[in-house]
């Protein structure tokens, strides 16, 4: 029998939810059938762990006396945007300092950047900040500089507008140089491939179609609560899938939010991509209530049966064409070798399935505790076949 958010949440309360991770509820329906599982499984939780570049924070920084209408702001150097209302400022990840020789010298090492400061917030280190303004009559201030930490913020707060990506492009470099790229340093002659996603762990993998992940979608964010606001930017709700209704490709994205105070320096982590640019690995985690029975299944999802495209980074994708080298499934490149046109080449992910798992583990004994309860979305995300 279908069952509701409502009835979830309920069990949820008196601690009688049945609970269990992406991992674990593949065994389950193996052994048990997807009917049954259903029938005896609440929710199943995902986890992600991976660099996402589209993502920022929004600090008020409160009044100043007198008072400044911040036209121009940097926090340790790295410039953040001020065109907003008078103390609100938004830093993001792949911000630079002005200082910094960015690839000038190649390939640049981007030591700090946004990303690397969002995490110093988050870890309570003090934040060096210099503001400047032309003046007005209601905010006469031309300038300020203080040293500040994230206690000292008015509002600090994760405000990202794509994250988590549904699917992923495998990299490799069909040229004759070493090139430097988002997802890390790529051989010549194809002499490795690189991806990112927490495949059967990854939350948009095991909700395809996006039938119960929406706006106010309550979700594990940077190590605290926060919420699905939006479709992320470049969301394609109509992309070609697999025989199981997985998106061979990006696909799926998410706008989320949280409070930026209740997060953790372990779960958002400024890195340094060499010859690239700064940006920030996020950790999320998407609770997936289990409705019925069509929704185990797709829960169920093993790597082997999720499959990505083999880009060339140093032509096509720069270039922008559609054309691939084929596709691969996500356990082979988990092992760490695959076959491409005939050569074995080693594989690396650009995000760690172990955190994946750590974080799917936490958000199940948070729900387990009855310290957190779903959310459910007043309205579903775009999709095909909702």
């Amino acid at each position: 029998m279908p069952k509701t958010f409502q009835e979830i949440n309920e069990k949820i309360a008196k601690g009688q939810a049945v609970v269990v991770t992406a991992e674990e509820i593949i065994d389950l329906v193996e052994e048990k059938g997807s009917a049954r599982a259903a029938r005896e499984v609440d929710v199943v939780t995902t986890g992600t762990f991976g660099a996402m570049c589209s993502s920022g924070a929004v600090l008020n920084i409160g009044h100043t006396t007198p008072k400044i209408r911040i036209q121009k702001a940097w926090l340790n150097e790295i410039a953040a945007y001020g065109g907003l209302a008078a103390v609100d400022i938004y830093v993001g990840a792949t911000e630079m300092p002005e200082h910094d020789p960015l690839n000038s010298e190649h390939p640049g090492e981007f030591r700090y950047g946004g990303g690397h400061l969002i995490q110093d917030l988050v870890a309570g280190k003090p934040i060096h900040l210099k503001a400047t303004s032309y003046g007005t009559d209601c905010y006469p201030r031309k300038e300020f500089e203080k040293d500040l930490t994230i206690h000292d913020l008015k509002d600090a707060t994760l405000l990202s507008p794509r994250n988590a990506y549904q699917n992923y492009n495998v990299a490799v470099n069909g040229s004759d140089k070493t090139i430097y790229t988002y997802l890390g340093v790529l051989k010549p002659h194809m002499g490795n491939a690189n991806y990112s996603s927490a495949g059967q762990l990854s939350p948009l993998m095991n909700d395809p179609f996006f039938k119960t992940i929406g706006i106010g979608t309550r979700i594990f964010l940077g190590g605290g609560v926060g919420y699905v606001f939006w479709p992320g930017t470049q969301h394609d709700p109509d992309p070609e899938r697999n025989a199981l209704g997985v998106p061979k490709g990006g696909a799926g994205t998410l706008s989320v939010v949280g409070d930026l105070k209740q997060m953790h320096p372990e779960w958002l982590v400024g890195v340094s991509l060499l010859g690239y640019g700064a940006s920030l690995m996020v950790g999320i985690g998407v609770p997936i209530p289990i409705l019925n029975e069509d929704i185990v299944r797709h829960t169920a999802i093993r790597d082997e049966d999720i499959v990505a495209p083999i880009v060339d980074y140093s032509d096509a994708y720069p270039n922008a064409r559609p054309e691939t080298l084929g596709e691969i499934d996500y356990r082979s490149l988990r092992s760490g070798r695959i076959t491409l046109m005939g050569k074995e080449i080693p594989t690396a992910s650009m995000s760690s399935y172990s955190k994946a798992r750590e974080i799917a583990g936490t958000l199940k004994e948070w729900i387990q505790k009855g310290s957190f309860l779903l959310g459910e979305p007043t309205e579903l995300l775009p999709a095909v076949g909702r």
